[in-house]
């Protein structure tokens, strides 16, 4: 029975993961985007597709957790720095979208026969855009640091915060469509659980993060940062919250850490896979009949949706003096429902606010308006003028804050002597390392801190590489260097890799990999002193070409034993030089 139920599995895997690689890549050509194709596959091997898979319940239940993990994630995002920097467009311009569209969806919404509560509901679930469909294309079009891109980002981060009181909201107000009150002593209970799960994380978390870290145990964090999430969303469910309410306050908790970029980076492939199965999992919910019957519904609604909400985020953004192109690539990006529709049409429906038909048609409503994402914006973007409306060229990316960065991967003796002097040249330089005490050391410096490990590809992305000049190799480990230096010429091409090494077979080993420049420590300590010594005994005006004589044959000597052997090689320039100066 055992082996039925693991071949079971594995053919509902097989199938899932089937449909996800043909269909994404099919629609990412398309240009319609990874979330479209999730949903399209879902919807071909669902109940109402080609009946592959009959579960829907189950595997979304499961696929949730993917949710669980993307606001965990946001709330590693959420720093009080960066809150703050971007306050107005968050609290001013976030708070404005969500809220005036609601209000004007909402009697729409009764016109069209709900009640005032499931009409809100609704109302609030329409106003949230997608956050992976909308970041998605900034990232594909580098404008998450442009000024338009910086607003769309914040209207996105308040959606975000929004998501967990509407969640509440749905809690709220079902009680009373079954005639029940609400119960204070609950309340008292979810909030002494938030206060628990707030004092947990803010003083228990960063002590434990660092016991693991001493570790070295990658496997281990990875764990414990699961585990936190799984922890803290358990505590909320028990007390009759959202789950997703407790992975985002533990992720806001974490968010001042210095582990939360390799949290971040450790979350980020399970996020991902489980997201991709949370569409899916929809997807195979859209009842093909019921689109059939209603085709103008959906097609008109979703129309609505993007006019109705694009509209009201173009006036906001020019209220907020964005020129006019940029409130249009606003509203082109953000005009569309986005995935925590899906959520509280679900949560609305488990909670009787609306029944399985009506969210079932919403659902399709805001997957269809996903859809109509991807020819907005190319719409806007062919309204793009020559110059912007004060007749200046409209800011180039390189050009913004943030877009061209110092990056020192390793922060032992080498990399705080280069860290200090590219700050004393005035250069913002972040910093990598899986040292706790050097990161905290670091940090005292000002620099910008990263926690992880620097010859992984995921982390130094997160860190800033795909936007660094130069990327200052200073690890100590001949292998990871070089394998280092082989990922980062492929993954961040236009970065200048300098790189530090011990020894002339590794620096020969990281040149052939692609590094710019290779240094070796000791080597030019030997050089300097040999070059005082030489003016000690009175040679001051031999010792510069000496030594540049002396460079020319040690580069000869590494390339010949790199190609013969370390005897053979020596041999061979000695053959071709009286001197015996091998270094």
């Amino acid at each position: 029975m055992a082996a039925g139920v693991g071949t079971g599995f594995l053919e509902t895997a097989a199938v899932f993961l089937g449909a996800a690689v043909a269909a994404v890549p099919i629609f990412n050509r398309l240009g319609l985007g990874s979330v479209i194709g999730y949903l399209a596959a879902g919807a071909a091997i669902g109940p109402f597709g080609l009946g592959l898979v009959g579960e829907v319940e189950t595997v979304i239940a499961f696929a949730e957790f993917g949710v669980v993990l993307l606001l965990f994630v946001i709330g590693l995002e959420l720093r009080p720095a960066r809150l703050w920097r971007l306050r107005v467009e968050i609290f001013g311009l976030g708070l404005a979208q969500v809220g005036l569209t609601t209000a004007a969806f909402f009697p729409l919404l009764q016109a069209a026969g709900l009640d005032w509560r499931p009409a809100l509901v609704v109302g609030a679930a329409i106003a949230l855009s997608s956050t992976a469909f909308a970041v998605q294309l900034l990232r594909e079009k580098g404008d998450l640091t442009r000024p338009y891109g910086d607003r769309a980002f914040s209207i996105l981060l308040f959606q975000d915060l929004a998501i967990v009181p509407l969640l509440a909201l749905v809690a709220i107000l079902a009680p009373f469509v079954g005639g029940e009150t609400l119960q204070w002593r609950g309340v008292l209970l979810a909030l002494g659980a938030i206060a628990a799960l707030v004092a947990a994380m803010r003083y228990g978390m960063g002590p434990l993060l660092t016991l693991i870290a001493k570790t070295r145990a990658d496997e281990v964090f990875t764990a414990a940062a699961l585990l936190a999430v799984i922890a803290a969303s358990l505590l909320m469910h028990a007390v009759g919250l959202s789950m997703a309410m407790g992975a985002f306050i533990a992720g806001v908790m974490m968010a001042d850490t210095e582990y939360r970029h390799q949290l971040e980076t450790d979350i980020e492939p399970f996020r991902g896979l489980l997201l991709g199965l949370f569409f899916m999992g929809f997807g195979m919910t859209v009842d093909w009949p019921l689109v059939a019957q209603w085709w103008w519904l959906v097609i008109g609604g979703a129309f609505a949706v993007f006019a109705l909400k694009g509209g009201m985020l173009y006036l906001l953004a020019r209220i907020m003096r964005s020129p006019h192109f940029d409130a249009l690539r606003i509203a082109a990006t953000l005009g569309q429902g986005g995935e925590f529709a899906f959520v509280m049409f679900t949560a609305a429906a488990g909670s009787a606010l609306l029944d399985r038909q009506e969210a079932s048609l919403l659902s399709a409503v805001v997957t269809a308006s996903m859809v109509l994402t991807p020819f907005a914006v190319k719409l806007a973007e062919r309204m793009r003028p020559a110059e912007s409306e004060d007749g200046e060229d409209i800011e180039d990316v390189s050009k913004a804050e943030g877009s061209a960065r110092i990056l020192v991967a390793g922060f032992g003796r080498v990399g705080q002597v280069v860290a200090r002097i590219m700050r004393m040249r005035g250069y913002d330089v972040t910093l990598i390392d899986n040292s706790p005490r050097l990161i905290k050391m670091g940090s005292t410096f000002g620099n910008k801190v990263y926690y992880g490990d620097a010859r992984r590809v995921d982390v130094l992305r997160t860190a800033g590489a795909a936007t660094a000049d130069i990327i200052f190799l200073c690890i100590d480990d001949r292998d990871g260097a070089k394998h280092a230096v082989e990922k980062i010429r492929v993954a961040f091409p236009d970065a200048g890799i300098f790189a530090d090494t011990y020894d002339r077979f590794s620096e020969w080993e990281l040149r052939e990999a692609g590094a710019h420049e290779v240094v070796r420590e000791t080597f030019e300590s030997a050089v300097e002193l040999a070059r005082r010594g030489l003016r000690r005994l009175g040679d001051g005006e031999v010792a510069e070409e000496l030594i540049e004589e002396f460079r020319r044959r040690d580069a000869e000597l590494a390339r010949l034993q790199n190609k013969y052997g370390v005897a053979e090689g020596l041999e061979k320039l000695r053959e071709k030089y009286t001197l015996d100066s091998p270094g």
